[in-house]
Formats: C-alpha cells, sequence, structure tokens
C-alpha cells in the first residue's frame, strides 16, 4: 500500500506520525510504503524527513517547494508511489495510523474499490461539515456521510481523476461517476497533536464554488450545449415572442412601451451570447474527448508500477 501523506508544516507532527506507522505495520502481510510530500514547509520539515528515512525505511519524501496545495500533493505522491491501493491520510494525527489496514482491507477483499472513513468524535467546524455533506449528498446522489476524509482508493481511480486545484474534496463523487465502488468506515477523530490548522473560514466559499463546479462537470461537462444552449434558445424565444405580440399591439391598439423593448432586445441578445457560448463549449468538449482518448491509449500502452 502507499499511504500518501501531504504535509504542510507539520514538523512537530511527523516523527510520531512516523513512529505510529511503523507500529501500525509491524507483523502485518502486506507491504506499505508511506510517501511524505513536503508541500512548501518553512519549518524544517524537509530537513527533517531526510533525517529520518534511515529509521523508517518504508519512508519516501518528495518536496515541493512552494505550497501546492493538497491536491497537487496527492498528485505528486500518486506519480511516485509504487502501489495499486493508495491511502490519503494527512500528517496532524487527527487520524491515527493503526485504522490504514482497516480502510484497505474491503479493496484487498474485492469487496469496494474506494473506502471512505467518517469521523467518530468531537471536532472544529462540525456544523459546517453536516452542511458540506448535505448539499453534496444532495446534489450528486452518493450516499457516504463524509465526502471529505481519510480514504484507501485503487491506482485507476486517480488516474481518472481531474488535476484541479481542491477537487481532491469530490473524489468520491467523480469515482462513484465513473462506475467505481466506495463504500465506509467509521474512523475515530482526534484533537491535534501540534500545530494548527491550514484552513479557515475563508475555505467555505471556495467550497462552494468548487462544489458547483463539479456539478457542472458531472452534469453538462461532456454536453455544454445543453446548459447554454436551452438557456440562450429559451431567452432568444421568449424576447422574439414578446416582440410578435408587441408589434401586433402597436399596429392594432396604437400602443407601445419603450421599457417593453430593452426588456425584448435584452433577451434576443443575451439568448445569442448564450447560445454561441453552448457551441463554443461543444467545440472544447470535443477537444478533451479527444485528449482523455489519447491519455487512455497511452495508459493502456505504459508499464506497470514497479513493485
Amino acid at each position: 500500500m502507499s499511504v500518501l501523506v501531504p504535509a504542510k508544516d507539520e514538523a512537530e507532527n511527523l516523527p510520531l506520525f512516523l513512529e505510529l506507522c511503523a507500529a501500525a505495520f509491524r507483523g502485518r502481510p502486506e507491504r506499505y510504503e508511506v510517501i511524505v510530500v513536503d508541500d512548501g514547509s518553512v519549518d524544517g520539515s524537509w530537513a527533517l524527513l531526510e533525517s529520518l528515512k534511515a529509521k523508517h525505511p518504508f519512508l519516501r519524501a518528495v518536496r515541493h517547494r512552494a505550497r501546492r496545495g493538497i491536491a497537487d500533493a496527492l498528485r505528486t505522491g500518486f506519480l511516485n508511489a509504487h502501489s495499486d491501493i493508495l491511502v490519503f491520510y494527512p500528517a496532524d494525527l487527527q487520524f491515527k495510523p493503526e485504522d490504514i489496514p482497516r480502510l484497505v482491507a474491503p479493496i484487498l477483499a474485492g469487496e469496494s474499490d474506494m473506502v471512505t472513513g467518517y469521523k467518530q468524535g468531537k471536532y472544529e467546524k462540525a456544523f459546517v461539515s453536516r452542511i458540506y455533506n448535505w448539499l453534496s449528498r444532495a446534489l450528486f446522489d452518493v450516499r457516504v456521510r463524509d465526502l471529505n476524509n481519510v480514504k484507501a482508493y485503487r491506482r485507476e481511480i486517480m488516474e481518472q481523476q481531474p488535476s484541479r486545484p481542491d477537487w481532491h474534496r469530490y473524489m468520491i463523487v467523480l469515482a462513484a461517476q465513473q462506475g467505481f465502488t466506495v463504500s465506509e468506515i467509521p474512523v475515530p477523530l482526534y484533537p491535534r497533536h501540534a500545530g494548527k490548522s491550514k484552513f479557515g473560514i475563508s475555505r467555505i466559499p471556495i467550497g462552494v464554488l468548487d462544489m458547483l463546479s463539479v456539478w457542472f462537470e458531472l452534469r453538462f461537462g461532456q454536453k455544454p450545449l445543453l446548459a447554454f444552449g436551452m438557456l440562450g434558445a429559451a431567452l432568444f424565444a421568449a424576447g422574439f415572442i414578446a416582440g410578435v405580440v408587441a408589434l401586433y399591439m402597436l399596429f392594432t391598439a396604437h400602443v407601445g412601451v419603450r421599457s417593453v423593448w430593452t426588456v425584448i432586445q435584452t433577451c434576443l441578445i443575451v439568448g445569442s451570447i448564450f447560445f454561441s457560448t453552448g457551441l463554443l463549449g461543444e467545440q472544447i468538449a470535443v477537444q478533451r474527448a479527444e485528449l482523455r482518448e489519447l491519455r487512455r491509449r497511452l495508459d493502456e500502452g505504459a508499464q506497470p508500477p514497479a513493485e
């Protein structure tokens, strides 16, 4: 198993985290590697990781010289991983490595393609998390209790994930949409061992916009004309019908209102713009489909990762 650990300024947590990993993996039949991605840390995390390699043979360290976010850190870890099963685990010790074997067990047994944990215990931002998960379930119809948590998943799931900032939160949604099976297990949540959270209240609007972006991608990403074209056609039709009625009233009852003509012109112009945007989106969708097909063929011709 390849445990992918994004770490930003976690020097106080990493030694204990790796000690707990060693204890969790000791005596188990599976082979583990832990890939810690130093995401632009400024607290000496990289030097610490270099020194810990001698003590923990399963440790591999990769470095981002500047902060690039969790999604990029997971992508970097994936590109450096040797296993067909990946595990996303944070370094802050709010989740203990002893639960990693439980996460991967359903995948090893062939019961699931992805396993996510749902938090057991009190934690900050619980109300925000409940709202986020409720909205996600309503929009995407994925029946898991916690979409953004520790998780284990097959390598091919990561291969098909779009490389977009912060979209790691919707890995479950995207995997389910592609036909992968998803299950969940309870995972205890503990207080942060040291340091402080990197996410504040300012992440809420970003999360909402990302959610809408993912929803649009899944609903209309393959056929953008369905969204823009239908909306444009509706506005254009409304403006055209209103114009015909307004002309009829003008010539029969000699009644005309300038504001009505302004609305008609706006509907016609905006409707035309929406429809044109849909046509342009269709051309982009064709290019994306061709790129996906090229990537699939390259992946099929690539050699499997080394053991």
